[in-house]
C-alpha cells in the first residue's frame, strides 16, 4: 500500500464514469447522477462511487463508514505515524513477541504467505533498504553503497518474523528488523472500505484508494465497472488500457511515479528485498486482478521485483490474471497472462 506510508506509485485507475475517461472510450452519452464520495487519505486520497438506488442518508452513512476503515488502517499500519502498529513493533526488542490488533495481523499473516510464495520477491521485512535509499519517512533519497546493503541484509528477510496465530503475535529474530506494509496495506484499506460498504447492504460500488481498485456488481450503465491502467511515463497521465470489472480488485505496481536521479541514473522506489537496492529491468508497470484487493496489491508488487521474464511464467503458471508493460526502447510493449485475458478490456494506447 504505497500512498499509506509515503506518496510512491501513482496508478491512474478509476471509474468509467469521469469525464476523461469517458472521451477515451469515445462515449458522450449522459448519465444520471449517482452518489460517490472521497477525500485524501493515507498520503493519497480515495474515492467511492456507488450505483443503484442509493438515498441521501444511505450515501451519508456509506462515506462515514468508509472514511472510518480506511483511517483504522492507516492508524495500525502507517511507518509515518509513531504511533502505529508497525512503528512500535520496529522499536520493539527482538526475540519478544509483539502483540497486533487483528486487522494487522491478518495483512502481516498475508505477507508472509505471499513472500513464502514467490521466494521472497514480496517482503514486508524490506523496510530498512526502503528507509536507507530514503523513500521511508525520512525522504532523504541517496544511492545506498554496496557495503551499506551488505550490513542491512541480515536485517532483511521474512523468514526473520515468526508469527503465533494463538496470540496474535509476531517475534523478529534479529535487532533492526522492521516492517513496511507499502505493497500490502493500501490495497487492504480497500478491502476494508469495501467490507464496510457491505456491512450497510450495497450491491454495487467501486472503491479506490490512491490506485487501488475493488469493485461489486455492476455500475450505473449496468455493465462491469471499467477500470483504466495508466500509461507509464504519460505526462499528463493518462489510460493505457480499460478492464472490466465485476466483483474482482486491481492493483498495480510500477517504477514510473516515484524515483529520484543521481548522476545521469534513475533510481526507482521498487527495492529488490534479495539485493536492497531498486529494481533494474524493463518492466514498467504490473497489474493484477484479484477477488482481494490485499493479495492483488502483494502480488502486483512481487511481479514487478521479479521482472519481466519472471513474472510472466509465474503468472501463468500460477494463474494470476496480470497485465505487464514493458520498455523496449523508445516502445512500451504490453502483454497480458492468460488469466487476464480472460477478462477482456480493451487497449487506447
Amino acid at each position: 500500500m504505497d500512498a499509506l506510508i509515503s506518496p510512491r506509485r501513482r496508478t491512474l485507475i478509476a471509474a468509467l464514469g469521469s469525464a476523461s475517461l469517458l472521451a477515451a472510450c469515445g462515449e458522450s452519452r449522459p448519465r444520471a447522477a449517482a452518489p460517490h464520495f472521497g477525500g485524501p487519505a493515507m498520503g493519497s486520497s480515495y474515492t467511492v462511487k456507488l450505483a443503484g438506488s442509493v438515498d441521501d442518508a444511505l450515501a451519508a452513512r456509506a462515506a462515514d463508514a468508509v472514511r472510518e476503515a480506511i483511517a483504522r488502517v492507516e492508524a495500525q499500519m502507517s511507518t509515518w505515524l509513531p504511533d502505529s502498529e508497525l512503528a512500535r513493533f520496529k522499536r520493539h526488542a527482538a526475540g519478544v513477541p509483539f502483540g497486533f490488533s487483528a486487522e494487522t495481523y491478518a495483512v502481516l499473516s498475508l505477507a508472509q504467505r505471499v513472500a513464502r510464495a514467490t521466494g521472497g520477491a514480496f517482503d514486508a521485512t524490506v523496510a530498512p533498504a526502503v528507509d536507507a535509499w530514503g523513500f521511508g519517512p525520512g525522504r532523504a533519497h541517496r544511492v545506498v553503497p554496496a557495503s551499506e546493503r551488505a550490513g542491512l541484509a541480515p536485517r532483511i528477510g521474512y523468514n526473520l518474523i515468526v508469527l503465533d496465530d494463538a496470540t496474535r503475535s509476531a517475534t523478529k529474530a534479529r535487532a533492526g528488523t522492521a516492517l513496511d506494509f507499502s505493497g500490502i496495506a493500501k490495497g487492504y484499506a480497500v478491502d476494508r472500505a469495501a467490507a464496510a460498504l457491505d456491512a450497510l447492504g450495497l450491491e454495487r460500488y467501486m472503491v479506490e484508494a490512491g490506485g487501488e481498485v475493488r469493485t461489486r456488481g455492476l455500475n450505473g450503465d449496468g455493465v462491469p465497472w471499467r477500470i483504466a491502467i495508466e500509461q507509464p511515463d504519460a505526462m499528463p497521465p493518462r489510460a493505457h488500457f480499460l478492464v472490466p470489472l465485476a466483483g474482482l480488485s486491481l492493483a498495480t505496481s510500477g517504477d514510473y511515479r516515484i524515483w529520484f536521479e543521481q548522476d545521469g541514473r534513475r533510481f526507482s522506489h521498487e527495492i529488490d528485498p534479495a539485493s536492497g537496492a531498486p529494481v533494474v529491468h524493463a518492466l514498467a508497470s504490473v497489474s493484477v486482478a484479484a477477488s482481494d484487493c490485499a493479495y492483488a496489491d502483494a502480488m502486483a508488487t512481487a511481479l514487478f521485483v521479479m521482472g519481466p521474464e519472471r513474472a510472466a511464467a509465474f503468472a501463468a503458471r500460477n494463474g494470476i490474471a496480470a497485465y505487464f508493460i514493458v520498455r523496449d526502447a523508445a516502445r512500451l510493449v504490453p502483454s497480458a497472462s492468460p488469466a487476464f485475458a480472460r477478462l477482456g478490456g480493451t487497449r487506447l494506447a
